[in-house]
Order: C-alpha cells, then sequence, then structure tokens
C-alpha cells in the first residue's frame, strides 16, 4: 500500500504544491549527509555539490596517547612517512615544530616571525614548509610551521592543520569532523 503526503510551501506569496509518493515507512539515519533519494528510493551522491565525493571518509580520529597539563598528545605523520607526538594546541594559530623535528623533516626556514605565546609576546620564530602533515587521513599539505626554540621538546598542531574540522576531544580520542 503506497501512502501519499501533500506538501503545500508559501514562500513571499508564491505557493508551490508536491506530491510525494512512496512515502517509506522508517527513517534511517544516514553516516554521510551528502546525499539526496530520488523518487523510487534511489540515493544520489550530491558529493560533487558538497565539497568533494560523499563516499570519502569525513571524520578521523587520533588516540589519544596521553596528557600534558590536561591537553591532549596525538601522533602526527609528517611528509607521508615520520610521525612525532604533538600537543593539540586548540588556542595557536599556526603549528610549530621542535629543532629536532626540523633537522629531521629538512624544514628549510624562509623567513622569520613574531608571535605571542603563553608566557611571553613578541617571540620570534624561524618558519618553513613542510610538505605534508596528517592524522588518520586527514591532511594538509605545504604547511608553513614555526621551529620553536632549543627548550620546546614536543610540538604544537594549530589551525593551520584542524580549522577546516569540527574538532571534538573525547576522553581516549580527539574527532576531527569534516565542515
Amino acid at each position: 500500500m503506497k501512502r501519499f503526503i501533500t506538501v503545500l510551501v508559501s514562500l513571499t506569496g508564491l505557493v508551490f504544491y508536491a506530491v510525494l509518493a512512496e512515502v517509506p515507512r522508517a527513517a534511517k539515519a544516514q553516516d554521510d549527509p551528502c546525499f539526496m533519494v530520488a523518487p523510487g528510493g534511489r540515493t544520489v551522491n550530491l558529493g560533487h555539490l558538497c565539497g568533494g565525493d560523499s563516499t570519502s571518509k569525513r571524520a578521523f580520529q587520533a588516540p589519544i596517547k596521553r596528557r600534558l597539563g590536561g591537553t591532549p598528545v596525538i601522533d602526527v605523520t609528517f611528509n607521508g612517512g615520520q610521525t612525532y607526538e604533538m600537543i593539540l594546541d586548540t588556542g595557536a594559530s599556526g603549528t610549530m615544530i621542535t629543532r629536532r623535528m626540523a633537522s629531521a623533516l629538512r624544514v628549510v626556514p624562509v623567513t622569520t616571525v613574531k608571535a605571542d605565546t603563553a608566557s611571553a609576546v613578541g617571540v620570534e620564530f624561524p618558519v618553513g614548509y613542510v610538505q605534508s602533515m596528517s592524522v588518520d587521513g586527514a591532511v594538509a599539505n605545504k604547511v608553513l610551521v614555526a621551529i620553536a626554540g632549543a627548550d620546546q621538546d614536543i610540538g604544537l598542531l594549530g589551525h593551520d592543520f584542524f580549522g577546516n574540522y569540527d574538532v571534538t576531544v573525547k576522553r581516549d580520542v580527539v574527532v576531527f569532523q569534516l565542515r
């Protein structure tokens, strides 16, 4: 038995009339919000309209290895191969790597920048490019990173990596959900 729903919508004085046939008796939640259901129940991928292929992964998870002062430490892979522990710094606009990391990744400083840190104002940092940074498949390419002073022994992962994601810090993982 088919059920029909009639819909009347008035927008700025115009009335639109539509009859929707074959209304499903039960709805199922979808993991991917970028689709539509065509007449007859066929699912149509709208990934090209939503900023990518809707069959691609939209959420990435990073296990929290430990916490420093309550702040999550996660693994970040650089240039497709070298993995380092990084503090997820939601207050940092940019990423900062240690001198040891810069040396191992062969980051060549291209200029210097002044930045305010949690403990000082107007600190000067050399900056250079890394080819890529990734966490569970989430990738940022050609990222300009600051190189920390000699006293910094762990890097800071900033908004230049996760700025296009909604970030959720859970008990054991950090979730990066593509916007």
